[in-house]
């Protein structure tokens, strides 16, 4: 669908602008069951997973913002889900959005690290 190519073409962006931060993508869309993870990185020890939000046209909300309370939940479950799978209870973990005005050119990306917390 359409809003499908927009969000990979969001995540694509948003997973170069990562890269060039230094963070080592690690996966990509993963479905833990609670929640699809966009991207799994490392930053140092850090696991960083990755929540990207794009928007196509100037008169949506920041896409930032669309990441409430019950969608953090589920990252976060879904978090869980994936370091008990890999046993990586142990390293320390890291929330981030990306958001991404596809909208304007060049796009606009913003990096929020630590978005929210367990």
């Amino acid at each position: 669908t359409h809003s499908t190519a927009k969000g990979q073409q969001g995540q694509k962006l948003a997973e170069k602008f990562l890269k060039k931060q230094g963070l080592r993508i690690l996966a990509r869309n993963v479905n833990t069951g609670p929640a699809e993870i966009d991207l799994i990185a490392r930053h140092g020890q850090e696991v960083v997973f990755i929540e990207v939000r794009s928007r196509w046209s100037d008169s949506d909300a920041r896409p930032e913002e669309t990441v409430n309370r019950t969608k953090q939940q589920r990252i976060i479950r879904g978090a869980r889900a994936f370091r008990k799978s890999r046993r990586w209870e142990d390293r320390p973990v890291r929330f981030d959005v990306v958001a991404v005005d596809g909208f304007l050119s060049p796009p606009a990306i913003r990096h929020i690290p630590d978005a929210f917390t367990l």
